[in-house]
């Protein structure tokens, strides 16, 4: 049974103002030990992202509108918001059905992964030193929403981007998305399980973001990561399962002098225990994350 303050109760008067419930809602997410890690890394934020989807304002605009009063319908929207975050533990993205990735708003649900890759880091350095020309093919595996395809397709404007995943449904996401960025003419969604669907097709730069939490990491998650796909998420016994699977076949589409760029997360130790012989370069992020790997295709040739 849910323990949320019933409407009536929260709204004794007192709650008026855009800062009274972000003030508020930050207080019930504290309380209610969520988990932040979607796209806010706290209660604050949290409260904030939600409030302004629910009342239909730019979130970056609230502060300009924090001593206004919300109407009675406004009050119960972002109540009914709040709520649904603190009893379902659903990633606040999905209660919106926009997340940001590398500075662009994407459509997501809940067949798709909530975009927060440290790849994004990455992609807006366009993946220098790793790549010294622009790529003008480029393959987007395991796309989920399409975030990196299509952020990759901003950042460089002449490249031609695949998005692939085994999920329809996911492809279903990626596809309004590339419709809302407006690139029908240089970015593509194929299903593929893996590389089986993209046979003769080659790429200067391969991105995956594959599944590789391993069982017992997925089992001991926050609720609010079950809310995701499983098949998103994980991949065998120890998280490697997909991308033994990609590192086996990845020579046959990567072009000379083209990268590939895989995010493995904590998986990443596991991996160099299984490649020994790979020289895995793992850059450091500024803003955050870990377990990304570029590979040149000379190293790529040698696995």
């Amino acid at each position: 049974m849910s323990t949320f303050p019933k409407f009536d109760e929260a709204n004794t008067g007192t709650l008026t103002t855009v800062l009274d419930w972000l003030r508020w809602g930050a207080s019930q997410f504290d309380e209610a030990g969520l988990y932040f890690g979607h796209g806010t890394t706290n209660a604050w934020d949290e409260s904030l992202f939600l409030l302004a989807s629910a009342i239909n304002q730019p979130w970056e605009m609230i502060d300009k509108i924090r001593q206004a009063a919300l109407t009675p319908v406004e009050q119960k929207a972002v109540y009914d918001m709040f709520k649904q975050r603190v009893d379902a533990r659903i990633p606040a993205p999905y209660l919106t059905g926009v997340a940001w990735f590398a500075g662009f708003p994407f459509k997501i649900s809940q067949d798709v992964l909530v975009p927060r890759s440290p790849i994004a880091e990455l992609l807006m350095k366009s993946f220098e030193p790793w790549l010294t020309d622009a790529p003008t093919q480029v393959l987007d595996m395991c796309t989920g929403s399409g975030c990196i395809g299509i952020s990759v397709a901003h950042q460089f404007p002449e490249s031609e981007v695949v998005l692939s995943d085994i999920s329809e449904d996911a492809l279903c996401v990626a596809e309004q998305n590339i419709l809302f960025h407006q690139l029908s003419d240089r970015v593509t969604a194929i299903q593929s399980d893996g590389f089986d669907g993209l046979q003769s097709r080659t790429f200067d730069l391969i991105i995956a973001n594959p599944p590789y939490v391993d069982a017992e990491d997925f089992a001991d998650m926050p609720p609010e990561f079950h809310a995701e796909p499983r098949l998103g998420l994980v991949s065998g016994d120890d998280g490697l399962d997909f991308t033994r699977r990609f590192l086996s076949q990845v020579r046959d589409y990567l072009n000379p002098n083209g990268i590939v760029i895989v995010e493995v997360g904590n998986s990443c130790l596991a991996l160099e225990n299984a490649f020994p012989s790979v020289a895995f370069e793992w850059p450091e992020f500024e803003n955050g994350g870990l377990g990304v790997f570029v590979l040149t295709k000379e190293q790529v040739d040698s696995i």
